[in-house]
């Protein structure tokens, strides 16, 4: 008599035992999954991690290396309307006259993680949309409900983080509003005021031409060298605006790099195991950096500050200034009206003439653009505090 055993039987399961799905993550120690949570860096997909499991929960705060990438900017003046949402024409019109809170499209994840502190609930439990939504606007708590969507601030995310030693935090766009076309660059250091900047700028760049082209920019080239042994500022300089120009794009980079620096107060007095610090945006257009000893400087320094204006205080400033009418690069390109402008406090015990600094402030083609400047006849200016 033959016995047919169906897929279904539990005899055929005790003969035949169905594998046992094995959870790999099970094995691996902790500090391999905080070395692989360190790669991941994004806030939004650590969120996401911390509540894949009870273990990667507990995990999740001790993250070292943080990248924070900011969705949209709202204004203190009218908290009903998101900035990113607005024509970039209007919303870089009046970048200064409020300090912009940083907000966050949220995950149902993240508002989960946000909330792990004080709940007795399973993380691995899906948490109730509701449970997002802060009616009032919900300024004091970091929190802003915008068109039924509640945004978080880094301030609040970051909360929930308790190791962190670098944090990187991206702007969706650059504070400056400039034509199509026009080169503006900046970078800056702050302790608990700044200690420098370096600004590069273009009143256009032009991609790599044709051997003939090249032949005319020597030509010019060469009269900018005469020009430049007078030792006077070539005409070009001056002229079409060109003055003016240049002194709303240095004023404009300080007070956004200010500005920027007064938004971190906060970030920085709560984490005190930070070793490095940037803030930086996606079009690249302006960074600010803070090592450990400037963190640790400005949490025991008073800050000077412009309670009006919301933004750091600028000091009394010496300025040297590189400048040529016309600058080609080594791939080709060229920069039309080419500025470099170095900048330390005047108080500084640094020497501003010292521009081995200033050489390696940007990256690639630029920091190409910026060894050549410092190679031309250096001016010298000055500035007041504002």
């Amino acid at each position: 008599m033959a016995i047919i055993l169906r897929s279904s039987d539990p005899l055929l399961s005790r003969i035949h035992p169905q594998p046992q799905q094995i959870d790999h993550f099970d094995h691996l120690p902790d500090s391999i999954l905080l070395l692989i949570f360190n790669n991941i860096g994004d806030v939004k997909a650590l969120g996401r991690c911390s509540v894949v499991s009870k273990r990667f929960h507990s995990l999740i705060p001790q993250v070292e290396n943080v990248v924070v990438r900011v969705d949209c900017v709202i204004s203190d003046d009218d908290s009903s309307s998101l900035i990113s949402d607005k024509p970039r024409s209007v919303a870089a019109a009046t970048p200064f006259s409020a300090i912009f809170r940083l907000v966050f499209k949220p995950l149902q994840a993240l508002g989960q993680f946000l909330k792990r502190s004080g709940s007795a609930s399973s993380p691995s439990g899906s948490s109730s949309p509701s449970s997002l939504l802060i009616s009032g606007g919900g300024g004091d708590d970091g929190e802003i409900e915008q068109g039924g969507v509640t945004h978080h601030s880094p301030t609040q995310v970051l909360k929930n983080f308790d190791e962190i030693r670098f944090l990187r935090i991206e702007l969706p766009s650059g504070e400056l509003g400039i034509d199509d076309g026009v080169l503006l660059k900046w970078r800056a250091e702050f302790g608990s005021t700044l200690e420098n900047c370096v600004i590069l700028g273009a009143s256009s760049v032009i991609p790599a031409t044709n051997s003939d082209t090249s032949v005319d920019l020597s030509s010019s080239n060469t009269a900018v060298a005469v020009a430049e042994d007078n030792g006077s500022i070539p005409e070009s300089f001056y002229t079409n605006g060109g003055l003016k120009l240049r002194v709303v794009w240095t004023i404009s980079s300080l007070i956004a790099a200010s500005a920027r620096h007064y938004l971190l107060q906060p970030i920085i007095a709560e984490h005190k195991t930070l070793d490095s610090l940037v803030l930086t945006d996606v079009d690249g257009q302006g960074v600010l950096c803070m090592n450990r000893d400037q963190l640790e400087e400005l949490r025991v320094k008073p800050l000077s500050a412009s309670s009006a204006s919301k933004r750091t205080l600028v000091p009394a400033l010496n300025m040297r200034l590189w400048y040529a009418p016309t600058l080609e690069l080594p791939d080709g390109t060229v920069l039309k009206g080419a500025t470099l402008v170095a900048i330390r406090p005047s108080e500084s015990k640094k020497e501003v003439c010292d521009v081995s600094w200033v050489s390696s402030a940007f990256d690639e083609s630029y920091g190409v653009a910026a060894k050549m400047l410092v190679k031309r006849r250096t001016y010298c200016l000055e500035m007041n505090s504002f």
